[in-house]
């Protein structure tokens, strides 16, 4: 069996916390109840707005 290469431990950390992560999301909209996921989904894109402005206000 070849060796591990060490930098590849890394990325499967990476990866596993995203996939962590994503699980955790899915399991929490499913749990919450429809007007909540609704009023979230509805501030996405108004959140969205706020941390483009932010980042393009950091850039000057």
């Amino acid at each position: 069996m070849p060796p591990i290469d060490p930098l590849l431990i890394p990325l499967l950390l990476v990866g596993l916390a995203v996939l962590c992560a994503a699980l955790v999301c899915v399991v929490a909209i499913l749990r919450a109840e429809r007007r909540d996921v609704v009023a979230v989904v509805r501030a996405l894109p108004e959140l969205a707005a706020v941390m483009i402005r932010f980042r393009r206000q950091r850039r000057k």
